[in-house]
C-alpha cells in the first residue's frame, strides 16, 4: 500500500491527462532516465501522442516552481526527491510525460522483473486514483442535490414566514378594532 501512495504522489495532471514523468518512472523501474528514454525511442511506434508527449518549456517551468514551492512549504520527502531529480536533469530538455496507456506500453519495452512488478503497482495506483475521482464526482452530485433541496426549503420557509406575518398583522388589526373607543349609543 505504501508503494501505491508513493506512486500516486508521482502522478500529475497535465493537459487534462493524468501522467507520470520519465524521471519518476525511471526511478521506480530502477533504471537511468536516459536508458528509459532510449528504450522508448527504439520503440517509438508504440508511443503515439496520446500515450506520451514532451512537456513544453512553460509546462516544465510551472511544474518545477510548484515542486519547489511544495518543498519549501511542506518540507515533504516527495518534494525533495522531485527537486533532486530535476536538478540532475539537463534543463534544456523537458521531460516526457506518459499517460496511463503509455505506462502500460512501457511494460512491453522494459521487461525486467522489477519493471513488470512496478508496472503492476503503477496500474493499481492509476485505478485507485480513478476510484477516488469517481467517489468525488458522486459526492459533488449529492452535494448539488442537497443544495437544490435546501433552496426549495428556503422558498417554502419564506412562504411560511409570510403567512405567519399576515396572520400576526390580522390579529393586530383585530385587536385594534376590539380595543378602540366606542362612539354612539351605549345600551
Amino acid at each position: 500500500m505504501e508503494i501505491i501512495k508513493s506512486i500516486q504522489n508521482r502522478i500529475y495532471e497535465i493537459r487534462g491527462e493524468r501522467v507520470m514523468l520519465d524521471f519518476d518512472l525511471a526511478e521506480l523501474y530502477e533504471v537511468a532516465t536516459k536508458v528509459l528514454n532510449q528504450a522508448v525511442k527504439r520503440n517509438n511506434k508504440r508511443f503515439p501522442e496520446d500515450f506520451m508527449f514532451r512537456l513544453t518549456s512553460i509546462e516544465w517551468m510551472i511544474m518545477r516552481s510548484q515542486s519547489v514551492t511544495a518543498s519549501e512549504s511542506a518540507n515533504s520527502m516527495r518534494s525533495q526527491i522531485v527537486t533532486a531529480s530535476q536538478n540532475k536533469r539537463n534543463t534544456d530538455n523537458t521531460p516526457y510525460a506518459f499517460t496511463e496507456q503509455g505506462v502500460a506500453m512501457l511494460s512491453g519495452v522494459l521487461s525486467s522483473d522489477k519493471a513488470i512488478n512496478m508496472n503492476i503497482a503503477i496500474m493499481r495506483a492509476f485505478i485507485e486514483i480513478k476510484r477516488i475521482a469517481i467517489q468525488q464526482m458522486d459526492l459533488r452530485t449529492q452535494l448539488y442535490a442537497i443544495k437544490e433541496r435546501l433552496g426549495e426549503h428556503d422558498i417554502q420557509l419564506n412562504q411560511i414566514y409570510d403567512a405567519m406575518e399576515n396572520l400576526l398583522d390580522e390579529k393586530a388589526a383585530q385587536k385594534k378594532w376590539n380595543d378602540r373607543e366606542r362612539i354612539g349609543f351605549n345600551k
